[in-house]
């Protein structure tokens, strides 16, 4: 069990960057019809991938691995944590704006969104990779067991 839960850990993560960068390439082309419905589709994508990312990752703190005493002692577990869970608040604003276009979007109808907020939607997206870049370093940390 412990092997499957460490590969759906990793199978989630690789699929949640992939669909940040894809929400980054989608966000930084011209904004049409076809565009906003990937946006959206992609989104919800990330956020259940997100999601399970966290129920697979606590399930492996509490019931698999070296137990939950060992990570809420360990510092790099803390820090890759937070930092997974500052992304989740920062990923909020993307979603929120793809959201207010479902309207447009059922309606056929490209949303009317200002040049300022898609590069401020790419300033979040770039925030985000760099949370990963962070969580990854912090798992290698983990697992060469520094930060205790």
């Amino acid at each position: 069990m412990t092997t499957l839960f460490a590969f759906l850990h990793h199978l989630l993560a690789f699929a949640l960057v992939a669909c940040i960068a894809i929400e980054l390439v989608l966000v930084r082309q011209e904004l049409t019809l076809t565009t906003a419905k990937k946006l959206i589709r992609i989104d919800a994508v990330l956020g259940v991938c997100a999601g399970l990312l966290l129920i697979v990752g606590l399930s492996r703190v509490f019931w698999f691995e070296k137990g939950a005493d060992y990570y809420w002692a360990n510092h790099a577990f803390l820090t890759k944590f937070g930092v997974f869970i500052g992304i989740a608040v920062v990923s909020i604003t993307p979603t929120v704006e793809f959201l207010t276009w479902r309207k447009a979007v059922r309606a056929g109808e490209v949303p009317q969104v200002e040049e300022r907020t898609l590069r401020k939607l790419a300033a979040f997206l770039h925030c985000e990779l760099v949370g990963i870049v962070v969580i990854l370093l912090c798992a290698v940390v983990m697992a060469r067991g520094g930060w205790v």
